[in-house]
């Protein structure tokens, strides 16, 4: 999987997918940022930290603060990485054209950087995806991809198309590595980007993580992204405060050794918050 070398990551460091497009390795996640004033100001403060990559979804009811947020910037829409995603009730061809047109409306945008298929609806996401075919043809989404797709899901679909996604977005951290999925889309240069990358905290007392972070006098939050980008993943980690946005970027002025690195490796224990797609027909 094509991506920065690790000690040339920077906060805007850039990976180039599959179509040749671009996208930052470092975004903010806005799921279960509350609508209005949260994730505006959010989205605002990233954007000032230096974040270029600005995750949303029609299901996350915030779309329309993102998109305001995005405008007001003084940060040039060209620099700003958005991407959006296609909720399980409007999968389907026609209703998948809509309800890409109602994010976009919501958005205020004329374009999105990147739309994901949220989730492998069985029996619609063949035609879900020729949907997002038309919409990247019709210059309205820039790239396509998917999320939560198991490898089961993705060859399913390379079976129905010659367009491969370019992005699966999947949870991931060092104590969820999806290890099939991970090297399956590896193998086939489709760019892992890994949602909920700090397991909502849950983990930091974790003996190992807390003594890499206390040797590179970072916090356990730190490492664990720090971790997902030397691994090549984008990264979005979720908050709306102010300091922790900050904190989550102050991740380029260290590297994790590679004997470090294959201890965090070794944490990986299938600890999952989310659904797991491989339960999923």
């Amino acid at each position: 999987m094509p991506g920065a070398k690790n000690n040339t990551l920077k906060i805007d460091s850039r990976v180039t997918l599959a179509d040749g497009n671009s996208m930052p390795l470092l975004g903010l996640g806005t799921w279960a940022a509350k609508a209005g004033g949260e994730t505006r100001d959010a989205v605002a403060n990233a954007l000032e930290t230096g974040y270029r990559h600005i995750d949303t979804a029609k299901m996350y009811g915030n779309e329309r603060d993102v998109g305001e947020a995005v405008r007001e910037s003084t940060v040039p829409r060209a620099e700003i990485f958005v991407t959006t995603k296609l909720w399980d009730n409007d999968q389907g061809y026609d209703a998948a054209l809509k309800a890409f047109d109602r994010s976009l409306e919501e958005l205020g945008l004329d374009y999105v950087d990147l739309y994901l298929i949220h989730w492998p609806v069985e029996t619609l996401r063949t035609d879900s995806w020729r949907a997002l075919e038309r919409i990247k043809s019709d210059g309205m989404a820039r790239s396509i991809g998917v999320s939560n797709f198991s490898h089961i899901h993705l060859q399913a679909l390379f079976s129905t198309t010659d367009q491969r996604p370019a992005v699966n977005q999947i949870e991931l951290s060092p104590f969820l590595q999806q290890t099939p999925i991970s090297k399956f889309c590896r193998s086939h240069n489709i760019q892992l980007t890994g949602y909920c990358p700090l397991a909502k905290g849950q983990r930091f007392d974790d003996q190992t993580l807390s003594k890499i972070a206390a040797q590179k006098n970072k916090s356990p939050a730190q490492v664990m992204i720090r971790w997902a980008l030397q691994k090549g993943q984008a990264v979005i980690p979720k908050s709306s405060n102010p300091r922790r946005i900050g904190q989550n970027a102050d991740v380029f002025d260290f590297e994790i050794s590679p004997d470090q690195m294959a201890r965090l490796d070794a944490l990986d224990d299938d600890y999952r918050l989310c659904p797991d797609p491989l339960s999923m027909p």
